[in-house]
Parts: structure tokens; sequence; C-alpha cells
């Protein structure tokens, strides 16, 4: 009886729940920790977009290049739609206007798809690289939040010390 009571403890009970806990969460995730997670990049997608767009005020010119960078995309998209419209209402007009397009040469469609690839690359790549990434606390482990880093070793001075690979190669190309 003693054995028993030991392993039905309530310490022994508690640590097994645990193990069991840690071992089903690697097959299936907690809802409650996705929920948590979800809702802190939420919060840092909201601070982000609040530091973007609650800066100062600027004058009127950027202002205005400002609104001129804003109208490529929607003049192509709906520009787009317009050519359906067109296409339905006007379809002789729209046939002989894209005549016109079929005589337009191959590598000035290869210059029209360049010219619009970089112009959306380079303003992906700009918004990427000014980007401000935050992660919040929780995203971190303990670990990082309350151990001091420990200086770099030089890469050098550990290759040298015990890497018999190394010391063999090393040999091998002094011959």
């Amino acid at each position: 009886m003693g054995l028993i009571g030991r392993i039905l403890a309530p310490a022994t009970l508690t640590a097994a729940a645990g193990a069991v806990k840690g071992v089903a969460e690697v097959f299936t995730p907690s809802a409650t920790r996705q929920m948590e997670l979800s809702a802190a990049a939420q919060s840092a997608a909201l601070k982000q977009f609040a530091q973007e767009f609650g800066r100062p005020s600027s004058g009127w010119f950027d202002r205005m290049i400002d609104g001129l960078n804003r109208l490529p995309r929607p003049m192509l998209a709906f520009g787009t739609i317009g050519l359906f419209v067109y296409a339905m209402t006007d379809p002789l007009h729209f046939a002989r206007r894209m005549v016109g397009l079929n005589a337009v040469p191959e590598p000035l469609w290869w210059l029209l798809g360049a010219v619009v690839t970089f112009y959306f690359g380079s303003r992906e790549t700009h918004y990427f690289r000014n980007r401000q990434v935050t992660i919040p606390p929780e995203f971190l482990p303990e670990a990082a939040l309350s151990a001091p880093v420990p200086p770099a070793a030089d890469p050098t001075e550990a290759d040298a010390q015990d890497n018999p690979a190394l010391d063999d190669w090393r040999r091998t190309r002094a011959r």
C-alpha cells in the first residue's frame, strides 16, 4: 500500500500530467497558446501601423508625391476592369485597339514588364528594408530575457584548439 500511495501522490500525478501535456502539445498545439500568440502578433501589427501612420505632417510637395506614388496600383486595377467594360460596350473599337497592341514588338513587352516589375519590386523592397520589427517579450524564450549574452569567441582560436579534422586538413595541405 505504501508504493501505491507514493505513485498516486499529488506531486507525482502533477508531474505525470505535465509530462503528458508536454508530449501532447508536440502533436497538437495548445489552442490557448495559439490564441495568446495570435493576440500578441495582432497587437504588434497594430503598434507597427500606429508608428507608420503616426508620423508628423509633411509639406505640400511630400503629400503630392505620396499621392502620386499611390496611384499606379489602383489605376492598373481599375484600368483592367475598364478594358472589360470597354470590350462589352464597343467591341469593334476594342478589337481595333487589341490589333494595335498585337503589333507591338515582343522586346517592347519585355521592357514594359521589366519597368512594372522593378517599380513594384523597388517599392516592396523599400518597405521591407525600412520596416521596424519589434519582437514582443512573450515570443522570446525566458533564457533570452534573463541571461546575459556571453562575448563571442574568436572562431580561429576555437578551431585551432580542438578540431582534429581541421588539424588533419592543415597537415595534408602543408605537404
